[in-house]
């Protein structure tokens, strides 16, 4: 790096026609240089891997806005030192995540976490960890991001310090100063103000509090963007520090020593940049911010920067300070969208109607108007703009966007914010009346919100977008959104929005192989201690289990089956097969009825089961599983090896839920895969026993995927059932580090004895396995070996010199 900076240096005068290609050397080593450190420090900060799982002693601060309710509390903590028992561990994470939530089946109250305090905790960490599948939240990145070297939770903890900060921590400072903002507005709302959340998000983007359903219609209506810090409240708050600051200096001799025009400028940025702070440091607000910043450096220097500029100085400071800024939504919206403004109205006479020379000549009624079509034209321009952005990460397109943004966005902007935002920072007997009638603003909004919400073309939905459907859609729309006159050029401009409707025309996930007549996949979800298996054939789909739920509100359908099947542009499946009622595995069924239709329903599930009223009441039709059940779909094979055939939904009682598992084999003339849910020793001898020779000799032309029984518990994957099916290879799906202890010792010392591999789903991720006609099963791990194909002839005569992959050959 240092011959370049002198080489850059020492040729680039003499050599003109090289300087550019020297800088942009330099830059890109420099650049490397900088992300190369701040990848290395994170990953400097990871969690020994041999103090996971042990009650380890922590004494630390709390450093950030704690995530807290009635259920408990998350939080960073800041760890000064750290004990095994009585020794003193001298590597370890210095910012890790915590939760703390009382004991099962305890009234335990939780205390009050507040950023600064000192405690020792009694903790259990484990390395950043998180589930890994395709277009789903990745807890490992974002860890990285937020720079936490472990998670983990709390046994107990002894406050030792009220407050603990010292005077130069701005930081922390900032964080309390949050912390006590939030407090004060849910004590002046009333306790069941239900937009609550959505106040607090307005003034300083926190937006935990806000519930799912509300996030949907938010969503629906496309005003997702409002209920959080944007830059038009930094924008306005730094124009109101501004003001005041003009108004003070120039009411004296002040002007003479320094201008007023400087002082409004300087004002206006710290302004900025205390606000930034108090709303959590997002991108927007950071955006906004070095864009004031700019400004005010270029009154204070007597230049004059072309917007453009600002733009790219903006843009340059963030990335300098937080390289993973483009892995966030936020980033290519809150950039996207400004710079599409500046490119489209750069030549607008009177951006929003602002009369400029001779146009103050123009009648104010003219104004309005003008004004008017300008507004106009800013939201269809961001609308456009940022239609491949929103698809990308969110697959939806809000078609009642602009009606909703017609007044949301000037009472959000101009009535809620304002009085929310003085409402929190004013005295308490002041801001209640301020913050009353903004919350009442909400609520009257919120009604006409969810009435569009529920229109049935409210909302379009799509697939993930690919890289190149990505680069074409944007030419187009660079030059839709062109600057200049729309009278003459709109047939050219819409004829240029033509390539983005290659969003909405179903391709069939251009990501995944097509699958022919008689091939199928099967997506195993790394889904945590819990089941969920995507079949899919070259017409149909069936999904088996859903996953698990935890606590009221997190269930596996809300966080990772409904985006997966978002992104992938899926909103019908054929059946769902529920193995049995244990939450582990019907745990996301709810949530899936609610976004995504079922044709039928099978399982083994009491009569009395909710999941069964909730189909009824869907009209759902829903079908007892029991063994003999067959079908067949685009010539591959369906088959239900358990419960017995004599089955049905009210005498699912006779055996405990596990036994009486659904059992289902799917399969096609070269491979076969076993979906065995919880099934034990009982139900797998029921099994042994109906595989007679014939279906031996039928399996055995086949390979077989099994998977192992009950998360591999020491109950199942009984020798004798292995020694009849002889899988080829094994799967399990588990929680990593599970208090199950799953999959049991016992039982991948039986599989690794019988030469079967055995996959786990905390170490491969989402598995997604394609069994096709001529190309043997190609599977794709997402975690470790995230690329990597295993094929697999079928040829017997060829499988003694085919075994270069992990799956074995049948012995003849």
């Amino acid at each position: 790096m240092s011959f370049l900076c002198w080489l850059a240096l020492y040729l680039g005068p003499q050599i003109r026609g090289l300087r550019y290609i020297f800088i942009c050397l330099l830059l890109f080593t420099v650049g490397f240089a900088w992300n190369a450190n701040y990848a290395d420090r994170r990953l400097a900060n990871i969690l020994a891997e041999d103090l996971e799982g042990k009650e380890l002693s922590a004494e630390g601060r709390v450093v950030a806005l704690p995530q807290s309710s009635s259920a408990g509390a998350k939080f960073a903590f800041e760890i000064s030192y750290l004990l095994n028992g009585k020794e003193k561990i001298s590597v370890f994470p210095k910012r890790i995540y915590l939760s703390w939530q009382p004991a099962w089946r305890s009234n335990e109250e939780i205390p009050q976490i507040i950023p600064g305090q000192r405690w020792n905790l009694k903790v259990k960490l484990k390395r950043p960890y998180g589930s890994l599948n395709p277009y789903t939240f990745d807890f490992e990145r974002w860890s990285f991001h937020q720079d936490f070297g472990a998670s983990g939770s709390v046994r107990s903890g002894k406050l030792l310090k009220t407050i603990d900060i010292g005077l130069t921590e701005f930081e922390l400072r900032m964080e309390l100063a949050r912390w006590k903002l939030r407090e004060k507005i849910r004590s002046l709302l009333p306790s069941d103000a239900r937009y609550a959340g959505v106040i607090i998000a307005l003034v300083m983007g926190d937006q935990n509090a806000i519930e799912q359903d509300d996030w949907r219609v938010f969503n629906a209506t496309g005003i997702g963007h409002l209920i959080s810090i944007s830059g038009l409240h930094v924008t306005m708050l730094a124009g109101i520090g501004a003001s005041i600051a003009g108004f003070v200096w120039r009411r004296r001799a002040w002007p003479l020593i320094i201008p007023v025009s400087k002082v409004a400028a300087a004002s206006g940025f710290i302004t900025a940049f205390i606000y930034a702070w108090l709303a959590g440091f997002q991108i927007p607000a950071q955006r906004t911010m070095y864009m004031v910043g700019v400004v005010a450096f270029a009154l204070w220097t007597g230049r004059n920067p072309r917007s453009f500029d600002i733009w790219w100085w903006a843009l340059a400071f963030v990335l300098v300070i937080d390289p993973m800024a483009p892995y966030t939504p936020g980033f290519w919206l809150s950039f996207g969208a400004v710079a599409a403004i500046l490119f489209a109205m750069k030549d607008s006479s009177g951006l929003l109607g602002i009369p400029t020379g001779k146009e103050l000549e123009v009648h104010w009624s003219n104004r309005i108007l003008q004004a008017l079509r300008e507004a106009c034209r800013v939201q269809a321009v961001v609308t456009i703009a940022l239609l491949p952005f929103t698809l990308y990460w969110f697959y939806q397109v809000s078609v009642v966007s602009p009606i909703a943004n017609a007044f949301a966005i000037p009472l959000v902007s101009y009535v809620v914010t304002p009085l929310a935002i003085a409402g929190a920072l004013l005295p308490e007997f002041i801001g209640r009346w301020l913050l009353l009638p903004a919350h009442a603003s909400m609520e009257y909004l919120a009604v006409i919100l969810e009435w569009l919400a529920h229109w049935n073309w409210a909302v379009v939905w799509s697939s993930q977008p690919v890289w190149w459907m990505l680069f074409i859609s944007g030419i187009g729309i660079i030059y839709a959104i062109r600057p200049g006159d729309l009278s003459h050029s709109w047939p050219s401009r819409l004829l240029a929005l033509l390539p983005s409707l290659l969003f909405f025309i179903p391709l069939a996930n251009l990501e995944y192989q097509t699958l022919r007549s008689g091939e199928f996949r099967a997506t195993v979800f790394d889904i945590g201690q819990g089941t969920a298996v995507f079949i899919e054939t070259a017409n149909k789909r069936l999904l088996y289990d859903t996953g698990p739920i935890q606590g009221k509100k997190d269930d596996a359908g809300q966080r990772v089956l409904l985006p997966y099947l978002r992104g992938r542009g899926i909103d019908r499946i054929d059946r769902m097969v529920i193995s049995h009622s244990d939450s582990d595995h019907v745990g996301g069924a709810a949530s899936l009825l609610k976004q995504v239709g079922f044709d039928t329903m099978m399982g083994s599930l009491p009569g009395n089961n909710p999941l069964l009223k909730n189909l009824q009441f869907n009209s759902i039709p829903s079908i007892p599983c029991r063994y003999g059940q067959y079908w067949i779909w685009d010539e591959v094979e369906f088959l239900i090896w358990h419960p017995n055939e004599d089955t049905l939904f009210e005498n699912q009682y006779s055996m405990k839920p596990n036994e009486m598992s659904c059992v289902l084999e799917v399969r096609n003339k070269n491979s076969s895969i076993w979906l065995t849910g919880d099934v034990e020793k009982q139900g797998e001898a029921e099994m042994t026993d109906r595989l007679d020779s014939q279906t031996l000799s039928a399996l055995d032309e086949r390979e077989l995927i099994f998977m192992a029984p009950h998360h591999g518990s020491k109950t199942s994957s009984s020798i004798d059932l292995l020694a009849k099916l002889r899988p080829d290879i094994a799967f399990a799906q588990n929680g990593y580090r599970n208090r199950y202890g799953h999959p049991h010792p016992t039982v991948t010392a039986r599989y690794e004895g019988m030469q079967i591999p055995f996959h786990q789903t905390p170490k491969t991720g989402a598995q997604i396995w394609t069994f096709t006609k001529g190309a043997g099963t190609l599977i794709r791990f997402l975690r470790r070996e995230i690329g990597r194909l295993w094929h697999r002839n079928i040829d017997q005569a060829e499988a003694g010199s085919k075994l270069s992959s992990p799956i074995k050959a049948k012995s003849p």
